[in-house]
């Protein structure tokens, strides 16, 4: 569908427009006026516990056109308010939009001294195709770096939104059969097994919150390494939240860094592959031997 895109901002010329984001002044759903800049605008998001971060014109457009996109890239019947739409729209929140409204509203990701620079982000690879101080600009270039910048957000948007749908959401299912077969695995209910490698982590926790307050944490997964017959296998410690590299409870110290033969020895388990050095995952040849691993990890 061909669209006419304006950039501007003169009144004049914005008043007859059917939308118009990030300039403008005015917030005004009811006449698709979508701007964060003026003074006095605190919108934020207000679905799902996200409600810290004040939002920019891109929040602005997903909150209030999100769902619509989501139901269309799911498939033709899918309404607004399916179940899958609600759940992948604050997924999508989480992982991306927060991000873009935090940045352009200049809110530090941390109050602390950051361990490292991340500048792969979508907001960065924006900013990076602005002209150069020392190149020549005009109104053709920055229109030309307008819609470059366009085509990389619809894609990185349309990106993550397919891998949520139909990589991240499906594996629920997974996750939550395997969680409902722990105790059959071992009788601590502190091992899953997964019969095949899948997006579990997201999954884990939510569906881990709804268990009794006196049920034991999760800690370890174990999982083929691919679908072949006969495949080795993985054991993964679970970490204290999705996004965290501290675990609940890591692989014993004596086993970080070993590999195979070396590994078996100091384990006292067959057919070790091996242990990151950080203790966060390692392998077995087989399923009984990462089982194996697992048990004497918890008594550890």
């Amino acid at each position: 569908m061909g669209i006419d895109v304006v950039r501007t901002r003169d009144a004049a010329k914005l008043e007859p427009l059917d939308i118009v984001v990030d300039v403008g002044g005015v917030y005004s759903p009811e006449k698709h006026r979508y701007d964060h800049h003026q003074r006095g605008f605190s919108e934020v998001f207000g679905y799902g516990g996200f409600d810290k971060i004040k939002l920019s014109s891109a929040g602005l457009v997903y909150k209030h056109f999100g769902k619509e996109i989501i139901a269309k890239r799911l498939g033709e019947g899918v309404s607004v308010d399916d179940e899958r739409v609600e759940v992948l729209w604050l997924q999508l929140y989480s992982e991306m939009i927060e991000s873009v409204d935090g940045i352009d509203n200049g809110v530090n990701i941390s109050s602390a001294p950051l361990a490292y620079t991340q500048r792969t982000d979508l907001s960065s690879r924006v900013k990076r195709l602005n002209p150069n101080w020392n190149e020549p600009t005009s109104d053709a270039i920055y229109d030309e770096k307008f819609f470059q910048a366009s085509k990389i957000t619809g894609e990185e948007f349309l990106s993550q939104l397919d891998y949520f749908a139909f990589a991240w959401l499906p594996a629920r299912d997974v996750v939550k059969v395997a969680l409902e077969k722990r105790h059959e695995v071992d009788a601590s209910g502190q091992i899953v097994v997964f019969n095949q490698s899948c997006p579990w982590k997201d999954h884990l926790f939510t569906l881990e919150s709804t268990f009794p307050a006196s049920t034991p944490q999760i800690l370890y997964i174990l999982y083929p390494e691919s679908d072949a017959p006969g495949s080795k296998w993985r054991i993964q410690c679970v970490p204290q939240s999705s996004d965290s590299f501290v675990n609940r409870k890591s692989l014993p110290e004596p086993w970080c860094g070993m590999r195979d033969e070396k590994l078996s020895e100091v384990s006292g388990i067959k057919g070790g592959t091996f242990v990151h050095a950080s203790g966060f995952t390692g392998g077995n040849e087989t399923f009984e031997g990462t089982l194996e691993m697992a048990r004497k990890a918890l008594k550890a």
